[in-house]
C-alpha cells in the first residue's frame, strides 16, 4: 500500500427530515446564498424545507445552475454574492449545483481572473467562502469531496479543479428526496458512481486489501440496488444504499493509498464539451473501451474484479477479462445508459477534434501509469464507436 494522508472534515446529516437541522449548521449571523438548479427542488418540496429551516435568516437565492455548470451562469451568481456580501453558500441540488457552488466559493475570495482557478486546477486558491450542501441527486460524490468540474460555453472547455478550501462543511443526505427523480437521472447517478469506483480500483495491485474490499462492496451494492432504484423509486432502503454508495465512491476513502486512473473521466469530459452528452453517458461509452485497450496493464485487477464482483471463475485469463468487461457494459445497458458513441448518433468523425481538445488541455499522459497517450486515447475512442 502506498503512503497517504486521509482527512475528510465534511459532517454528514443522513436520513429523513434532516433538512430541518440546517439552522444548527450555519452561523446565525451569516449572509447566506442558496444556489440551486431548475424547478425540481421547487416541485418536490425541498426548497420549501430549506426556506423553513432558514426562516428569519438573511438569505438570498440563485437558481438556474445547469447540468455541467457553466462559468457564464456562475459568474452571475458571483456578482450577486459580491453585491450582497455573502459569507456562506448553501448548494441545494446534485453534483452540478454543488460543483458550481464550489467555484463560486473559491471565486469570491480569489484575487485575479476567476477562470484562472480552472487553468491552475485550483492550485493557487488560498481561501473560499464556506459551503454546505443539501444533496438531491446521488452521483458525483461532490457533497463530500474537494473537487469540481466546470464548463465554459464560449470556449468549449470542461475542466477540473481541486482545493481543500471548497470542501463542504456539512452535507444533508435525505434519501426520500430522490423519490421523484426522473429515471434518466437515477440511472446516470448509478453509472457515475460505479465509474468513480472503477477509476480507483481497476488499476494495479499495491496490496491495498481494505481499499479493494471497500470498492468491491460498493460496486456490488450498486449492481444490486441500481436496477431496483429504477423499478422501485420510492423504496427508501434502496435509495439510502444508492445515496451512501455514491458518496463513499468519491470521498477519498477507497482511493487512499492506491493508484488511480481517471482517464475515462478526462476523455468523457471532452465528449460532453463537444457533443453535450450527459456525463454518465460518456463514462458508460468510454470505460468498457478503455478496459479493453488497457487490459494487459490492468490484467491483475481485471481478473480480481471478474472473480470478486461478477463471480466469473471459468475460462482462461483472456476469457474472464472479456466476460468482466462484457458484464460491465451489460450493467450500464440494464440501467438504460447506452455504451457506444453510435447509440448517440456519433459516427467517430469527431475523434480528431476530441484528440485536439485533449492535447489543448494537457491530457497527453493519462491513467495510473500515464500510459494513455493521445494515440491510446484515439484507439479507445475508436473502440467506443
Amino acid at each position: 500500500m502506498n503512503n497517504f494522508v486521509f482527512h475528510n472534515p465534511t459532517r454528514i446529516l443522513f436520513g429523513e427530515n434532516q433538512i430541518a437541522l440546517l439552522a444548527g449548521e450555519i452561523p446565525q449571523e451569516a449572509r447566506v446564498l442558496v444556489t440551486f438548479g431548475g424547478g425540481s427542488v421547487q416541485k418536490n418540496g425541498v426548497m420549501a424545507q430549506v426556506r423553513h429551516a432558514l426562516k428569519g435568516r438573511t438569505v438570498y437565492e440563485f437558481g438556474g445552475i445547469e447540468p455541467n455548470p457553466a462559468y457564464e451562469t456562475l459568474s452571475e451568481a458571483i456578482a450577486l454574492a459580491r453585491r450582497e456580501k455573502i459569507d456562506f453558500l448553501l448548494a441545494v441540488g446534485g453534483g452540478s449545483v454543488i460543483d458550481g457552488t464550489k467555484f463560486i466559493a473559491a471565486a469570491l475570495r480569489y484575487e485575479g481572473d476567476d477562470w484562472d482557478i480552472m487553468k491552475t486546477r485550483g492550485a493557487d486558491v488560498i481561501d473560499a467562502v464556506p459551503i454546505g450542501c443539501v444533496l438531491t441527486l446521488p452521483a458525483t460524490g461532490s457533497e463530500m469531496n474537494a473537487g469540481a468540474v466546470i464548463s465554459r460555453k464560449s470556449s468549449g472547455d470542461k475542466l477540473v479543479f481541486h482545493t481543500p478550501h471548497v470542501q463542504p462543511r456539512f452535507s444533508v443526505l435525505d434519501p426520500s428526496v430522490c423519490y421523484s427523480l426522473p429515471t434518466r437521472q437515477t440511472a446516470n447517478g448509478v453509472v457515475d458512481a460505479f465509474v468513480h469506483i472503477a477509476e480507483q480500483y481497476l488499476t494495479y495491485p499495491v496490496d491495498g486489501k481494505v481499499q479493494d474490499r471497500y470498492a468491491e462492496g460498493l460496486l456490488l451494492t450498486l449492481i444490486e440496488e441500481g436496477p431496483k432504484a429504477l423499478q422501485e423509486p420510492e423504496n427508501y432502503a434502496v435509495r439510502a444504499n444508492v445515496m451512501w454508495a455514491a458518496t463513499m465512491a468519491l470521498n477519498g476513502l477507497i482511493g487512499a493509498g492506491v493508484p488511480q486512473d481517471w482517464a475515462t473521466h478526462m476523455i468523457g469530459h471532452e465528449i460532453t464539451a463537444l457533443h453535450g452528452l450527459d456525463h454518465a453517458q460518456t463514462l458508460a461509452v468510454v470505460l468498457p473501451a478503455l478496459l479493453q485497450e488497457m487490459r494487459v496493464s490492468k490484467q491483475e485487477k481485471l481478473l480480481q474484479y471478474a472473480t470478486r464482483v461478477w463471480n466469473i471463475v471459468d475460462g482462461d485469463a483472456d476469457a474472464r477479462i472479456d466476460a468482466a468487461i462484457g458484464a460491465t457494459r451489460d450493467f450500464f445497458e440494464r440501467m438504460g445508459v447506452k455504451t457506444h458513441l453510435s447509440d448517440y448518433g456519433l459516427d467517430g468523425s469527431s475523434i480528431p477534434a476530441l484528440i485536439d481538445q485533449l492535447r489543448s488541455h494537457g491530457m497527453t499522459a493519462l491513467g495510473e501509469r500515464q500510459a494513455v497517450t493521445l494515440e491510446v486515447s484515439r484507439r479507445i475512442l475508436e473502440r467506443a464507436v
